[in-house]
């Protein structure tokens, strides 16, 4: 199930003011008085919004900053007890959940944003862009968008029409880039019981957000979480489920930075990507859910569909049972990746050993080899000139000895019969003479 994530936000602003007093509420004030602020002032200062104003930028990143500290108990804690010092102290690595606001706010994110305003003011046309998302996607690396502000502020201010969705139906459509189809699931007790899925496809291979809302105080929605649709098969899709036991969801963004940063060992990292999801049941009511379309050139085409968990008690518990397997083995994996590098890097040494013992006995037996061919009176030149000669069988004179002559040899026999070239005709002449 998707969420909004949480990720590492931007620099500690340069003079913190007190969260309380940048969010504008009390210290007695509950979470979600803190979270409708936040929401409030994030829209006010969005980036979208405020293109031309570097200062609502540094306003944006200081709502963000206070939020991180107040949103997480821990944190808010420590706060209340001793102040910034406190948090300092604990060395925490600030996070900002840009849940509510659809922000993901990643690296990547904030490059893409900075390159597409730069290469845009250069060129002023979508090549630009299209260079950009081809240069992430072939880095594999899936490249995280935000939800346009016009939308999170019409759901917030409650002006969005909001189509039924009854369980066990689905609706197809068409919905346009950057903005956002809303539908209406409304549950009874027995349902809010049993569990439910939401559930958006698209066999086009569309871009897609799956977003669920909150109802807010003022009348209007909240975003509380979302699902970046991702490809599975011929087709793409996301889901949310609300099964009342801890669903996970697979953040591919960290299985890719894993496969960028170390190749050889992003295997070990495959599982890191699942996530719990922080809703894991709805209650009987009305339940406001979107499909936004994450296209920078066209419509997204999808069926969305509301199903109750009680006609699928099977499937449910086997997702259950294989994310419990999953947990596991992830476990079990951060284990075997220490053996596995400590092994490497015996492998490692004992290779680099293997290629130096191989030239050292090369060069041992060469040395060898050179020494058994020092036992010789024959010099080398003169080997080198003979070569020709004992290559073919013949016989060698070596030192001025010659072979044994014609009319003899060491055997005594007598080898005068024997024909030769020049004296061929010679011996026919004679006998006719004779």
């Amino acid at each position: 199930m998707g969420m909004g994530s949480k990720m590492e936000g931007p620099s500690t602003p340069a003079i913190r003011r007190d969260p309380y007093e940048v969010l504008s509420v009390s210290r007695d004030s509950t979470d979600q008085e803190i979270k409708t602020a936040y929401r409030k002032l994030a829209l006010k200062y969005h980036p979208d919004k405020n293109a031309s104003n570097p200062e609502a930028s540094e306003l944006f990143k200081e709502v963000a900053y206070s939020y991180s500290i107040l949103s997480d108990p821990e944190k808010r804690r420590q706060y209340d007890s001793a102040g910034f010092e406190a948090l300092d102290a604990d060395s925490m690595d600030m996070e900002i959940d840009l849940s509510n606001l659809g922000t993901v706010n990643t690296m990547f994110a904030a490059l893409f944003r900075c390159a597409f305003y730069c290469m845009t003011i250069c060129f002023q046309n979508y090549f630009a862009l299209f260079l950009i998302l081809f240069c992430y996607s072939k880095l594999g690396v899936p490249i995280k968008t935000t939800i346009s502000a016009n939308v999170l502020e019409e759901a917030l201010n409650g002006t969005v029409t909001v189509r039924p969705l009854p369980i066990g139906s689905s609706v197809s459509g068409k919905v346009e880039k950057q903005c956002a189809h809303f539908f209406g699931v409304t549950i009874n007790e027995h349902q809010a019981e049993s569990g439910i899925v939401v559930r958006v496809t698209s066999t086009a291979q569309s871009k897609f957000k799956l977003l669920y809302f909150e109802q807010d105080a003022n009348g209007g929605y909240g975003l509380a979480l979302q699902e970046d649709s991702e490809k599975t098969g011929k087709v793409t899709s996301a889901g949310m489920y609300f099964l009342h036991f801890q669903v996970y969801r697979m953040d591919s963004t960290v299985n890719a930075l894993a496969m960028a940063k170390d190749p050889e060992g992003a295997f070990f990292k495959r599982l890191e990507g699942l996530q719990p999801c922080e809703v894991s049941e709805l209650k009987p009511g009305t339940h406001i859910f979107a499909v936004y379309g994450d296209n920078f050139f066209k419509t997204a085409s999808y069926t969305i569909e509301a199903v109750c968990a009680k006609s699928y008690e099977d499937t449910t518990q086997k997702l259950k049972d294989i994310e419990a397997q999953i947990l596991r083995k992830r476990n079990e994996l951060r284990q075997f990746e220490a053996e596995y590098r400590k092994a490497l890097a015996r492998y490692q040494e004992v290779t680099d050993r293997y290629t130096k013992e191989k030239q050292s006995v090369d060069e041992l037996l060469k040395q060898r080899d050179g020494i058994h061919s020092s036992f010789t009176i024959v010099k080398s030149t003169n080997i080198s000139g003979s070569g020709s000669n004992l290559s073919n069988g013949s016989s060698s004179k070596i030192n001025g000895d010659e072979s044994p002559g014609e009319d003899g040899g060491s055997d005594g026999k007598d080898k005068s019969g024997k024909k030769k070239w020049f004296n061929l005709n010679l011996r026919g002449s004679d006998k006719k003479l004779i």
